[in-house]
């Protein structure tokens, strides 16, 4: 199975949190926390449609200007979504420049402040100088963005001020069979992309499709969906990825990530100190690489990554990797 997302860690494990994410066979990526991003190249940047900033710490929003520079007068609709006063620090990030040359720039964010039970929309719209209209409101049980390639939840977490974790989740897998493909006299080409989205989308089994035949393009077929379906895809469980960052080791923090996290294919969990320093990671409200671990583990998912390491450890990460790794795989 080729999966839908391709994730790349941006910075680890040391610098800034960023998790970059590619969608395959589509000109969209998602961003989970600001940090750094000069890694990514403009392409790459330009592909962002969607970024989730876990907090407003510096480390995890330093990234914004960047993000800006790169998409300022692109015919662009970025959605950032973020804790409680998301929108106020992004306004004051806008109103730190001047946009009196920007009338003929269609770059547009939509903001969304994410409260317990409610999410509150805020665009800002570059043509009108940044300026802000309310776009919005919808009652919010932890679903904080929905299409219908994947959903992204999110919960709070206490970090001395609410820390977002994230987890984003594949609607079900596609697989093209290709030995059927082949054995119907069905051509591979773009098509079977369209095809893929008419299935996300829900469109009825009575769907007409022209399938191109192996004969080359003067031989189309009008398929039905619903016969494309039986024939030549399977649908399996989708791919799902769970993101957390500054959090202190708590009863609730766990409970909440475990119910995030459960059963994920990839796990990403910050772990700033060693188990022996965990009195530190306490007192600036950090898990260690130990309790990183065991909560990966709790959660049942398939792989974790670490990072986020303290600069204290700077030439041996491989410390904290290791004791992440043994509390994961222990009993």
């Amino acid at each position: 199975m080729n999966p839908l997302f391709h994730c790349t860690l941006l910075n680890a494990p040391f610098g800034d949190p960023a998790l970059y994410i590619e969608t395959l066979h589509a000109r969209q990526s998602l961003l989970f926390d600001l940090g750094e991003i000069g890694a990514l190249g403009e392409a790459k940047i330009l592909k962002l449609t969607h970024v989730f900033i876990s907090h407003a710490h510096i480390d995890h929003f330093f990234g914004f200007d960047h993000l800006l520079r790169v998409m300022l007068g692109r015919d662009k609709h970025i959605r950032l979504y973020g804790p409680p006063g998301i929108t106020a620090h992004i306004a004051g990030k806008l109103s730190g420049y001047t946009w009196n040359l920007v009338k003929d720039y269609p770059l547009r964010l939509t903001v969304g402040e994410i409260h317990p039970h409610c999410l509150y929309h805020t665009t800002f719209t570059c043509a009108e100088q940044f300026s802000s209209e309310e776009a919005g409101s919808r009652s919010c049980d932890g679903v904080v963005e929905e299409t219908p390639h994947f959903t992204v939840r999110a919960v709070a977490l206490d970090h001395g001020i609410p820390s977002l974790a994230f987890s984003l989740a594949e609607r079900f897998h596609i697989n093209i069979l290709s030995t059927q493909l082949h054995r119907r006299g069905y051509a591979v080409g773009p098509w079977l992309r369209e095809l893929k989205e008419l299935i996300w989308q829900g469109r009825p089994d009575d769907w007409r499709v022209s399938v191109p035949g192996l004969a080359g393009e003067n031989e189309v077929y009008e398929v039905t969906l619903g016969k494309l379906k039986h024939e030549i895809v399977t649908i399996t469980p989708g791919q799902k990825i769970a993101y957390v960052a500054d959090c202190a080791y708590s009863r609730d923090n766990v409970d909440k990530i475990v119910g995030l996290a459960h059963g994920a294919d990839s796990f990403f969990c910050e772990a700033a100190f060693l188990e022996r320093d965990r009195e530190k990671a306490k007192a600036k409200e950090h898990l260690t690489a130990r309790q990183a671990g065991l909560i990966a583990r709790c959660a049942g998912v398939k792989t974790l990554a670490v990072f986020h390491f303290s600069p204290r450890y700077q030439g041996f990460p491989e410390d904290l990797e290791r004791e992440a790794e043994e509390a994961f795989r222990e009993g």
